[in-house]
């Protein structure tokens, strides 16, 4: 039987951030993908909803949506207004190196995950501050002065700083216009995430939480964008990856994603990300 299509991997990131600043009114075409870094995505206008992980994000202008890494999202574009936002691209490994014990820069995106909820909607005074540590992080990006690169680095951690102090207290969850989504498939996706090698069959998940296989499967489709069965095989097809990437044994590493066949794993694997797991970048 052919597999169902799965979400490709967007972008390749050699450098420790980028900075893309877009304005388009293109009808773009985005299905559904993944990143195997940290993005931001400041929204400045347009309409657009974005789809990630069973939830719709009404994007207004000054909206900062945080994806963490291997989440699976999909912006829809009403091209009726241009579309005009900054999107940072982050190397997890830079963040972490400035970090320190008590200042863990990559703490937004934490919880944004413990939180089940990526969206900060900014006060007036939060907006000022943020856009102006983020021109200035583009400026010196394009600028050719003397340290234009040092100064771009320093802009970056500043507006990260900044962007972690507001992302912990911040309230955009009680917006009930920002956002809709279906509390039970919340609970479904958390614990899918959080529990990749129990049986995750449409069965289980089904008694587990006391709801109909046919709920399950519409609504999973309707607001993940795809079926159940293809987002737990896609998420254990990236938990494998980043085991086997930190040096997990590939058998070992196939049995803690959740794959009871080896032979199907490594299948569904090479479908995937193109390689056989001994070839991962």
């Amino acid at each position: 039987m052919a597999h169902e299509q799965l979400s490709e991997k967007r972008g390749y990131l050699n450098e420790d951030f980028r900075l893309f600043h877009i304005r388009d009114r293109r009808a773009l075409d985005v299905d559904y993908h993944y990143h195997e870094f940290d993005k931001i995505v400041v929204f400045l206008s347009g309409k657009v909803t974005y789809l990630m992980e069973g939830k719709s994000y009404f994007l207004s202008p000054y909206d900062i949506l945080l994806v963490s890494r291997d989440q699976i999202h999909r912006p829809i574009i009403d091209t009726s207004e241009p579309y005009e936002r900054i999107v940072l691209w982050m190397n997890t490994e830079y963040l972490r190196a400035h970090s320190t014990p008590d200042s863990d820069l990559l703490r937004c995106f934490r919880l944004a995950r413990e939180r089940g909820f990526a969206l900060l909607r900014l006060e007036a005074g939060e907006r000022f501050s943020l856009m102006r540590f983020l021109k200035e992080t583009e400026d010196s990006l394009n600028s050719r002065e003397f340290a234009h690169e040092l100064l771009s680095r320093v802009c970056f951690l500043h507006f990260l700083i900044e962007l972690n102090r507001i992302a912990y207290s911040d309230q955009t969850s009680l917006k009930t216009d920002a956002y809709r989504s279906d509390p039970r498939l919340n609970d479904i996706i958390a614990y899918i995430n959080a529990n990749l090698e129990s049986d995750l069959s449409l069965d289980a998940l089904c008694t587990k939480f006391f709801i109909s296989k046919s709920y399950l499967m519409h609504r999973f489709k309707e607001l993940a964008g795809c079926t159940a069965h293809s987002y737990i095989r896609q998420k254990r097809l990236m938990r494998a990856s980043e085991l086997i990437r930190s040096g997990t044994a590939i058998t070992e590493a196939c049995s803690r994603s959740g794959f009871g066949d080896y032979s199907a794993f490594l299948k569904a694997f090479k479908h995937m990300f193109g390689c056989v797991p001994s070839e991962l970048p």
